[in-house]
C-alpha cells in the first residue's frame, strides 16, 4: 500500500476513541499497519475493526492494555511482534486529567495522573526500544499538551505531568541518538481539541457542547477548536521519514496560544 508511512508498524495507546483513534486511522490511511491498545479493550477493537473494514483485514489489531502496568507493556510489545511482525512507530497517546488546585487536588489523583501520563511513557519506551531497534529507523511520538508549557492555577497535576512528558521526550531522544539507534523521539503539544473529553467537560459544567466550544475558541488566536485530524496529521509527519532530521523537539498545535 502506498502512503507516507507505507510499511511502518505502529502501536498507538489510548486508541479506543478521540485522538488515539484518529492517530490509528490516519496512520493506516497512509500505509501503516497498526496495533490499537487501550484499557477499554472493546473500544480499541472497534477502532481496529473500522480500520480493517476500510483498508482490509490485517491492517489493524487491538489489545486491552493498562499503560501503567509494566507487564502489560511487555504483553503489548509481544503482541506487536506477533501480530505486526515488529515495531518502528510508538505513539504514547494515553493520558488523563485531574481536577483541583494545589490546595484541593487529592494526592491519590496526583499519583494516578503521573502514572498514566508519565510512568506509561517510561515503561513503554523501556519495553519497546529493544524491538524498535530491530526495525529501525523508528519514531517515538509522545502526546504532551500546551498545558505542559503554559501553566494554570487550576490543574497542577496535569501541568506538571505534561511538562514531565516534554522533558522525558528530550532525554529519550538524546539517548537514542547517542547510541546510534536510528530512533527519533518528539512530543506534540495540542490545545483544546473536539474529542469525547469535551463532551464530559460540558456535562460536568452543565453547559451545552456548542457553547463550550465557542467559549474555548475565544481563548485561541485562530478562533476555533482543533479537530482530531489536526493532531493526527502531525503524528503522520513524525512517524514518516519526512521528519528524519527532527528529534528531541516539541510541536505546538495550539492555534497560536503560546505565541501570546
Amino acid at each position: 500500500m502506498a502512503g507516507r508511512v507505507a510499511g511502518k508498524l505502529a502501536l498507538i495507546t489510548g486508541a479506543a476513541q478521540g485522538l488515539g483513534a484518529a492517530h490509528a486511522r490516519r496512520l493506516a490511511e497512509e500505509g501503516a499497519r497498526v496495533l490499537c491498545t487501550d484499557i477499554n479493550g472493546d473500544g480499541a477493537a472497534e477502532t481496529a475493526a473500522a480500520i480493517n473494514s476500510t483498508h482490509g483485514d490485517g491492517t489493524a489489531y487491538a489489545i486491552t492494555h493498562d499503560v501503567t502496568d509494566p507487564a502489560a507493556w511487555q504483553a503489548a510489545v509481544d503482541a506487536a511482534r506477533e501480530q505486526l511482525g515488529g515495531l518502528n512507530v510508538l505513539v504514547n497517546n494515553a493520558g488523563m486529567g485531574v481536577a483541583g488546585n494545589i490546595e484541593t487536588c487529592d494526592f491519590a489523583d496526583w499519583q494516578r495522573c503521573f502514572s498514566v501520563n508519565v510512568d506509561s511513557i517510561f515503561h513503554g519506551c523501556q519495553k519497546a526500544l529493544p524491538l524498535m531497534r530491530e526495525h529501525a529507523p523508528g519514531s517515538i511520538i509522545n502526546l504532551s499538551s500546551i498545558a505542559g508549557l503554559i501553566a494554570s492555577d487550576t490543574m497542577p497535576a496535569y501541568n506538571s505531568s505534561k511538562a514531565a512528558v516534554w522533558m522525558l521526550t528530550k532525554s529519550i531522544a538524546l539517548h537514542c541518538a547517542k547510541n546510534n539507534m536510528g530512533i527519533r523521539c518528539n512530543s506534540i503539544h495540542p490545545t483544546f481539541v473536539d474529542t469525547p473529553i469535551l463532551d464530559g467537560t460540558a456535562r460536568h459544567h452543565s453547559i451545552d457542547k456548542g457553547v463550550l466550544l465557542e467559549k474555548l475558541a475565544r481563548q485561541i488566536p485562530l478562533k476555533f477548536v482543533g479537530e482530531p485530524n489536526d493532531i493526527a496529521n502531525a503524528v503522520v509527519y513524525l512517524a514518516s521519514d519526512e521528519s528524519r532530521f527532527m528529534t528531541g523537539a516539541e510541536m505546538k498545535l495550539d492555534g497560536g496560544i503560546s505565541a501570546m
